[in-house]
């Protein structure tokens, strides 16, 4: 239990047709895969860049106030 064997992949695309249709499964694929993407890349870090950037910003903003 928990993992996808072929038939079950097969299935789960057929009723994935069924749902969407034929028109609408590419786009809702390209948008799984840019979410799946952005998450992806915030676990490799982007997060943390942001995050340093933001204190480096308030260490500035610290310093100007003291001065």
């Amino acid at each position: 239990m928990g993992r996808l064997g072929t038939t079950e992949i097969i299935l789960i695309l057929v009723v994935a047709l069924l749902i969407f249709g034929p028109k609408k499964l590419p786009e809702l694929a390209r948008s799984v895969g840019e979410s799946i993407r952005g998450f992806k890349d915030a676990m490799k870090g982007g997060l943390g860049e942001d995050i340093a950037e933001v204190k480096k910003e308030l260490q500035e903003v610290k310093d100007s106030v003291t001065k």
